[in-house]
């Protein structure tokens, strides 16, 4: 059977965080969380985006619980500074959404390559942060979302930076790939910890994070393109968000699982992963380096 939003169970009394809920997929997965009783925080880079899309829900759910806070997942100081104003009130959900997609080669605020430094760094960072609020919450889940162009290349812990050269597809696809392995080792260390880690990828989806490689590289031409492919063989921002919301509230999800569409226009089902996101002592060196660099130190595992 098709799993759909209809398919999400009562949320009331539940608090969630979606990065990226602005537009596309972090849109829609804030907006059918809150449908169903959900409070939910829209985690959003900038102030008039997502004023935007606050206004937005409340016109679609008028009965919605949701505010907005702002975040900036390539400023450290910015994940400290929201994680600050959570203290350790429970969190039930976090979805890590935002995304940064084959742009040009640039820093964070940090000085890290930014689609390492914003797609796992941020969210390591601030997965850390809110550990405490996740583990003060029955039943609370980390939902990242990932791609299938993980396939494209593997991480190489010597250059997480991807300068030896910078190839913008490659570091996408590394930090696609450094969300599965964190998650790996997110789902080890909490083998005796209420709290479900999964990591989930759209297909390809009809969204804005198609269009910012040829945005960011200010090519008008690749813009149009991307927007007559995405027209023609994309699924829609709604259907590539249910592999979000099925891993985020359905009761048979399984800890360090990887689900997606099974076509572009398909339904949700597991989803194939390269070998390389499997290899443990790999998550484990990625998850001491995430720690060194972000300062974002997680509690000891038994592990």
């Amino acid at each position: 059977m098709r799993w759909t939003a209809r398919d999400i169970p009562d949320l009331k009394g539940r608090t969630s965080v979606v990065t990226g809920a602005n537009g596309g997929l972090g849109y829609v997965t804030a907006r059918e969380l809150a449908r169903r009783g959900a409070r939910v925080v829209l985690a959003c880079r900038s102030q008039r985006r997502g004023e935007s899309a606050l206004s937005r829900l409340f016109d679609e759910v008028p009965e919605a619980r949701a505010e907005l806070r702002l975040l900036d997942l390539g400023d450290l100081a910015s994940v400290r500074a929201f994680a600050g104003t959570w203290a350790d009130a429970p969190l039930h959900l976090l979805v890590n959404n935002a995304g940064v997609m084959a742009v040009p080669r640039s820093t964070t605020a940090d000085g890290f390559e930014s689609q390492f430094g914003v797609n796992h760094l941020g969210h390591f960072a601030l997965t850390g942060l809110l550990y405490g609020a996740l583990r003060n919450a029955p039943g609370a889940r980390v939902v990242t979302v990932s791609s299938v162009l993980h396939l494209l290349g593997n991480i190489d812990i010597n250059d997480l930076n991807t300068e030896r050269p910078y190839r913008r597809w490659l570091a996408y696809g590394r930090s696609k790939t450094a969300n599965l392995l964190f998650t790996r080792e997110l789902a080890r260390r909490t083998t005796d910890v209420d709290l479900l880690a999964a990591t989930v990828h759209p297909g390809y989806a009809d969204t804005d994070l198609t269009l910012q490689s040829a945005r960011a590289r200010r090519k008008p031409a690749g813009e149009r393109a991307a927007r007559l492919v995405n027209r023609t063989l994309a699924s829609s921002a709604e259907a590539g968000a249910m592999p979000t919301l099925y891993a985020a509230t359905a009761p048979d999800v399984a800890p360090d699982s990887f689900t997606g569409p099974a076509t572009v226009r398909g339904r949700r089902t597991p989803t194939l992963r390269a070998p390389w996101t499997l290899n443990d002592a790999v998550a484990r060196r990625l998850w001491q380096v995430s720690e060194e660099l972000t300062g974002v130190r997680y509690p000891a595992s038994r592990g």
